[in-house]
């Protein structure tokens, strides 16, 4: 089975990139999954299966976020044995990129070289704000474009009037209400999915993010499952997988994620908080900290009904988890630089 690797987005960037490594037995393709050290990626031949290379393994021991991720262009190594791997990873345009859980504070790439961000949040029961501002900071740092769809629009009364009151909409997030039972304002995300583009989807267990997949594809590519009795979801996509659309494009389906840290979001959680950000630059001191600092902007719009509590304490949140996440890097940072070479 022939892959057309345009279609994935394959073109003369990430071609030149690979030049350098088109030697015999070198080919791209690009991961669709990976499982234990073992890449399935898309090349022009077909689907292969490829492990990861030493010197691809020991870079990544330095850095984590080297392994190959679903998404990532891959240059893979055919064998006179038969065995194929995965030598190097082409430099990545865009990323999701969450922290790691620990100490450490390393980052963990969840998709790479998507076009757009789907942050997915299920209209019923209600939209959480809180998890749309802080997936919506890492979409925004992914260097991607960050979209909002709101699913299960078909159990909403009034699913634009609960559009309307979402986060994201002031930094210039389009938010989209959809359904994929009835099809309902699909027709504005097929776009997202052209040729050439790559959609990838944050949200949460039961979200909808499977049955979003279905629907765009139009036929059943991937396993859905029930909610709970208590209305909560259930885990079904338990891996990062890129799906191939039938008219070109594809979309990157992640699972559904408990915990999502920051992980270097300065720039992302400036726009996801466009608003906050602009009215911080009119407090009196540049390093205010927006707590009792005298002649504070943040605070007083707070107080006078401007900037809502629920958002200026989210806002908050997500700025400490992010300076805590800087403090432990580059302490890490600190101690590899003083740990003597091996020789």
């Amino acid at each position: 089975m022939s892959v057309d690797l345009s279609a994935l987005g394959w073109d003369d960037g990430f071609a030149e990139a690979f030049g350098r490594f088109a030697v015999l037995g070198q080919r791209p393709a690009r991961v669709s999954r990976v499982d234990r050290g073992v890449c399935t990626a898309l090349a022009a031949g077909g689907p292969v299966r490829a492990s990861v290379a030493g010197g691809l393994l020991a870079r990544a021991a330095q850095d984590p976020g080297a392994l190959p991720c679903a998404g990532d262009w891959l240059v893979v190594r055919d064998w006179p044995d038969g065995r194929l791997t995965a030598e190097a990873v082409l430099p990545r345009r865009t990323a999701i990129v969450r922290a790691t859980a620990g100490e450490e504070s390393f980052g963990q790439v969840l998709a790479a070289n998507i076009d757009a961000v789907a942050v997915v949040e299920p209209i019923d029961p209600s939209p959480d704000p809180g998890r749309i501002e802080r997936l919506l900071a890492l979409a925004w740092e992914s260097g991607a474009k960050p979209h909002l769809v709101l699913t299960k629009a078909d159990l909403a009364a009034d699913p634009e009037a609960i559009a309307a009151q979402m986060p994201g909409r002031a930094s210039g997030v389009t938010v989209h209400a959809v359904s994929a039972r009835t099809g309902l304002g699909l027709d504005g995300l097929h776009p997202l999915v052209a040729r050439g583009r790559t959609l990838g989807l944050l949200g949460a267990s039961g979200a909808g993010k499977s049955s979003l997949v279905n629907a765009l594809a139009g036929a059943p590519v991937m396993q859905t499952r029930a909610l709970r009795a208590d209305g909560r979801g259930r885990h079904t996509t338990t891996y990062r997988a890129l799906i191939p659309m039938p008219d070109g494009g594809a979309v990157l389906d992640t699972p559904g994620v408990r915990l999502v840290g920051m992980f270097d979001t300065v720039t992302g959680l400036d726009r996801a908080f466009a608003d906050v950000t602009l009215l911080a630059q009119a407090c009196r001191f540049d390093d205010c900290r927006h707590g009792d600092e005298p002649e504070c902007a943040v605070r007083a719009a707070v107080e006078e009904g401007e900037l809502s509590p629920r958002r200026y304490a989210s806002w908050q949140k997500l700025q400490k988890e992010q300076k805590l996440a800087a403090v432990r890097r580059v302490r890490r940072e600190s101690r590899e630089r003083r740990r003597p070479a091996r020789g």
